[in-house]
């Protein structure tokens, strides 16, 4: 999709994010604004009814609030990459630009999308990309058990497989069977996926590497 230029503008990722089945299910947004979010440019805050909106320049926080969000299994989430007019104002919801109108219409094509998540950007093959990605990756977060999540989890948070094991009472045979069960290994290489593809999007070039110079 391809927009009209805006002076004093800056690529981000605005991701506007509407409950599902919100009319049967509590009020998800006040406790999604306190607990997602992290490292936005502007933090996750109501925009009306029970949709929030926040605004991103870090391809890495980016996927950390997608892995939050895709897990809660609670929302339609949309992911518009474009330009914003600057200076950003202090509220998500204030800013204007093409990333906005992206965000809006991703949101509404995660209605229709088996993940419940859409990508539209300025570059329909770069958020093409983006997109795929982001739908496999779900489709791996949508199948991990709860026993699975235990173990991603204390992973996660640099136990080894024995300390996981004794963590949760378990055998280390027990605790690597649930790992491969959950995609534990497809599930990093996913995320990174989707911050690398994200990184390039928002830059037009790949992702520099440990080896370049």
């Amino acid at each position: 999709m391809k927009v009209d230029a805006w002076e004093d503008a800056v690529r981000v990722v605005v991701l506007t994010v509407d409950q599902r089945a919100s009319r049967s299910t509590p009020d998800l947004v006040p406790r999604a604004v306190a607990d997602y979010g992290s490292g936005a440019l502007r933090g996750f805050e109501r925009t009306a009814g029970d949709e929030i909106q926040g605004v991103f320049d870090d391809p890495a926080a980016v996927t950390a609030t997608l892995l939050e969000l895709l897990r809660s299994d609670a929302w339609y989430v949309g992911v518009g990459i474009g330009t914003v007019e600057t200076p950003l104002p202090r509220q998500a919801r204030a800013g204007r630009g093409p990333a906005y109108l992206h965000a809006r219409t991703a949101v509404d094509g995660a209605k229709r999308t088996p993940g419940h998540v859409a990508v539209v950007g300025d570059d329909d093959y770069r958020a093409g990309h983006v997109e795929t990605a982001l739908l496999l990756w779900a489709a791996l977060l949508g199948r991990r058990t709860t026993r699975g999540w235990e173990v991603v989890d204390l992973v996660d948070e640099g136990l080894s497989y024995d300390e996981t094991a004794r963590r949760l009472g378990i055998s280390p045979p027990a605790v690597s069977q649930r790992a491969r069960a959950a995609g534990l290994v497809e599930g990093r290489r996913a995320r990174s996926l989707v911050t690398d593809l994200l990184a390039e999007t928002l830059t037009g070039h790949p992702p520099a590497t440990e080896d370049a110079p």
